[in-house]
């Protein structure tokens, strides 16, 4: 019988979320006009896709082989963004939100792995893309905060 590895099925999650994010960040920028909104968006979507590159390289160091499927897997807005007229009304701000609360969300789900996993350099990695989405976080906050100062 296999023996189960964990860290595989941890690291398989964190893969996974980092494409949905990477997906959502991209549909968002084909929904909304302003260029600013759009540079921000295909900036996080890359950043995602390199904590995408990450994990796959640290799922490889525990030798699993990486699986190319996953990244095909189909992809739905409306899975990620309870509305679809919201979706294309989303002004400036409610896009910064949307960053912040999904920065959250992989902060805390990498804190969640960080506590479950038993590995010491998966840890040292997972503490590197925590510090990473506390500081996208951040940047995104310190944008919400300049855009209600300055008038539109």
């Amino acid at each position: 019988m296999a023996k189960l590895n964990p860290d595989k099925e941890l690291l398989t999650q964190a893969i996974q979320r980092e494409i949905d994010a990477r997906n959502l960040f991209l549909a968002l920028s084909r929904h909304v006009i302003n260029p600013g909104i759009i540079k921000t968006l295909e900036e996080l979507a890359k950043e995602e896709t390199e904590h995408k590159q990450v994990l796959e390289l640290e799922l490889m160091k525990i030798g699993v082989t990486v699986d190319t499927e996953i990244d095909k897997k189909p992809f739905k807005i409306t899975d990620y963004v309870t509305s679809n007229t919201a979706t294309f009304n989303m002004d400036y701000k409610d896009v910064l939100e949307l960053c912040i609360q999904k920065e959250d969300a992989s902060f805390n789900f990498y804190a969640d792995i960080l506590a479950r996993t038993k590995n010491e350099n998966l840890k040292k990695v997972l503490r590197n893309l925590m510090e990473q989405e506390l500081r996208h976080k951040i940047r995104f906050e310190n944008q919400l905060k300049n855009s209600l100062i300055q008038p539109d």
